[in-house]
């Protein structure tokens, strides 16, 4: 299969030209605009002189722009790289460098941090969204080109989108995902879910999460409206959904239980919301039942970036004793449950790897060949997840292999943090695990030990952290220890911290 992803807005802005496509607070684009604007970006980007295959990077919150973008640049044969916002200077450094992107659209808000690294990186095109700047702006460019079709260029398995995700080293490592994997991606939730034709989406889950960007190149190729939402307010949210009739939306844990508090103290209509998608940690079933008292329907999902969205999904069709699983794998996805080490597949109710295999498997890392050989053999991809699968096949993630923390949606490496930390003279040693949290899932807690005769605090811990990483990375405690337990090789037992009290 060779279609270029753009091709399925071109066929919806043929089909249903004037339903809306995108909606967000002060503009409603139906999708024959939404096409039209995404042709004159492209043409814009051809202007420019960028060419296909080259890296544009996309420094933006949820909004119509950023969308408008990630097609255009498959139309020109171009890579796109959605930039998680939330990262530090020299994070979004070392990706733009890795990446070694060539151009970079960003919203007025973060100009300033744009500022800070543009000696240091090799984007050669820069456009800015609203405001004033040095750099040309996005309408302006926009307004200046023609709206005539383009000739696609690429699709199939060519790259289309690098998804940066943190690695155990420490390093961030970009999941390159094919024209075919985003098709299959939304081939596999429309035929998984309830999604339907003129649905209408709240899109408040980042873009640079593959939970945002899986919806909207659904949503674009089942001809469901859009709505993005740049920031996560409960009150918002349920205003939102109220006034532009939501009937679905993908979530985190942390968002459903803000959302489920202000449901409880005041009223919300939730008459239009048919279901909700929620991932990224395990949804207690006490979120889900809470949710059906007011009519909601809470779908768990496991996702993965390197699987291009959706592995598995509990469903209100499947049995409700069955909601602590993570349900039954996606259309077209392939699952197993394997011994880590023999790849002998384990039986129903042992606890093993999970593999995956299917058209949604990633085309690797982004110039990381090893990386990539170690997570894909035989077109099975490692998730480094541990879990099991019963009689009747529903799959539950227990664990994790290696040791990434998720705490309010979000996935931490401890590697990466011990890289920080150990980057202070005062400390000799130090552990990053990730223990129970009430509200956040889990948090990051450093257990560190001192060089003899150092004096360090755990507010100078804190404060290098804060510093050096994004606030949503930074470990929460810091408690000091004489010695680290290891195993006989010198391992530190990560186990045994955990289970420190």
């Amino acid at each position: 299969m060779n279609l270029n992803i753009a091709e399925t807005l071109i066929h919806r802005a043929r089909l249903t030209p004037d339903d809306e496509g995108f909606v967000g607070p002060d503009y409603r684009y139906s999708f024959k605009e939404v096409n039209r604007r995404v042709n004159r970006f492209a043409s814009y980007l051809k202007q420019q002189g960028v060419l296909p295959g080259e890296r544009v990077a996309l420094l933006c919150k949820n909004n119509e722009h950023l969308a408008v973008a990630i097609y255009a640049a498959a139309k020109t044969g171009c890579v796109t790289v959605v930039l998680n916002w939330r990262l530090q200077v020299q994070e979004l450094d070392y990706i733009l460098n890795n990446c070694k992107a060539s151009f970079l659209l960003y919203d007025e808000d973060f100009e300033g941090t744009v500022n800070q690294f543009r000696d240091t990186i090799p984007v050669k095109f820069y456009v800015r969204k609203g405001g004033q700047g040095p750099d040309p702006e996005f309408e302006s460019a926009l307004s200046q080109q023609p709206e005539s079709e383009p000739v696609l260029i690429g699709g199939g398995d060519d790259p289309a989108i690098i998804m940066y995700t943190s690695g155990t080293t420490g390093k961030p490592k970009g999941a390159t995902l094919t024209h075919n994997n985003l098709l299959w991606s939304s081939l596999g939730l429309s035929h998984t879910l309830d999604w339907n034709y003129k649905d209408r989406f709240l899109l408040v889950a980042p873009l640079f999460h593959i939970g945002g960007l899986a919806p909207l190149v659904t949503n674009v190729h089942k001809g469901a409206t859009t709505i993005f939402v740049p920031n996560f307010d409960p009150k918002a949210v349920w205003a939102t959904i109220a006034s532009e009739k939501i009937t679905g939306m993908m979530s985190v844990p942390l968002m459903l239980q803000a959302m489920l508090m202000v449901a409880r103290t005041s009223d919300v209509d939730s008459s239009s919301l048919r279901w909700v998608i929620c991932g990224a940690s395990a949804v207690p079933e006490s979120l889900i039942r809470a949710y059906l008292e007011i009519g909601v329907k809470v779908q768990q999902v496991y996702g993965i970036t390197e699987f291009s969205g959706g592995v598995t999904f509990w469903l209100h069709n499947m049995p409700l004793e069955k909601c602590s699983t993570h349900g039954k794998p996606i259309f077209y996805a392939q699952l197993k449950v394997v011994d880590p080490q023999t790849g002998v597949e384990r039986k129903p109710g042992d606890v093993g790897e999970i593999l995956c295999k299917g058209p949604v498997v990633f085309k690797g890392y982004w110039d990381n060949p090893k990386a990539t050989s170690e997570a894909v053999a035989d077109d099975w991809y490692r998730s480094g997840d541990l879990g099991k699968v019963d009689e009747e096949g529903y799959f539950t993630v227990v664990d994790r292999l290696k040791d990434m923390i998720i705490s309010g949606g979000e996935n931490i490496y401890p590697a990466e943090l011990e890289t920080v930390i150990m980057s202070h003279p005062s400390v000799a040693e130090v552990a990053v695990v990730g223990v129970p949290d009430n509200k956040w899932g889990e948090i990051p807690v450093a257990f560190v030990v001192k060089k003899p005769g150092a004096t360090v605090e755990s507010e100078d811990i804190l404060r290098l952290c804060k510093e050096k990483l994004a606030s949503f990375k930074c470990v929460r405690e810091v408690r000091f220890e004489d010695a680290l337990p290891k195993n006989p090789v010198g391992k530190i037992l990560k186990n045994v911290l955990k289970g420190s009290k």
